[in-house]
């Protein structure tokens, strides 16, 4: 199984919404290659052969190196939003779901890490009508961590002088995660996600979730 296959944030069943099996491979394949090369410096010839097939192959399932682009970018954003809506609307203070928002977002960008470099990274390689549809789905996104903060603002639990500044920083910093982590590292996705809900929180100036850990020091050996 493809490292794409493997880490699409501990999914079960990771890109079972595209079928047949053949356009799948193809979108593992892609998801490889832009990952390590480049959008702009894979081929589609180098896709097919990936995925053992030929280049005439791919183009019975995708028109475009940018369609095959346009459907990751899509599913990886929309199950980016899905994982931001879902903490946002449970139940909890405004904490306990910040909390989850980050935590788990978090985790998707460290266990799908290849995935996720594609998504967040290569947004400029799309033509303005795909860019304008991901570009809606990413404020989206931006608006349910928004949300939770000024909830948070509200509820007297956060001191957060500009809500746009520090939702921006909070998801640029939740983000960045996918370029830097690294599967062999000291920390899982789990304590990555632990570390960044409790960094976040700080952030805001809320109090501490009972029970939660303290962060801990990164062997020196690990420390970038």
């Amino acid at each position: 199984m493809s490292t794409a296959e493997e880490t699409v944030g501990g999914e079960a069943q990771p890109w079972a919404e595209v079928t047949p099996d053949a356009a799948r491979r193809l979108l593992v394949a892609a998801v490889e290659a832009f990952a390590e090369r480049g959008y702009h410096a894979t081929t589609t010839r180098d896709i097919a052969g990936r995925a053992g097939m030929s280049p005439a192959a791919l183009y019975i399932h995708y028109k475009t190196k940018e369609e095959l682009l346009h459907r990751i970018s899509s599913i990886g954003h929309a199950k980016a939003l899905d994982i931001l809506r879902t903490a946002a609307g449970r139940e909890g203070t405004a904490t306990e779901r910040l909390a989850d928002a980050v935590g788990s977002f978090v985790r998707w960008h460290a266990g799908g890490r290849t995935t996720a470099r594609v998504v967040q990274y290569e947004l400029d390689s799309l033509g303005p009508e795909a860019r304008a549809e991901i570009i809606a789905l990413r404020r989206q996104c931006d608006a349910e961590v928004r949300g939770i903060i000024e909830d948070g603002v509200a509820e007297g639990a956060f001191d957060v002088p500009d809500v746009p500044g520090t939702t921006l920083a909070v998801l640029s910093l939740c983000i960045d995660v996918a370029r830097w982590f690294n599967v062999g590292g000291a920390r899982s996705p789990e304590e990555v996600g632990a570390l960044y809900a409790d960094l976040v929180l700080r952030m805001v100036g809320a109090e501490p979730l009972a029970g939660h850990a303290e962060p801990r020091e990164l062997p020196r050996s690990a420390r970038g």
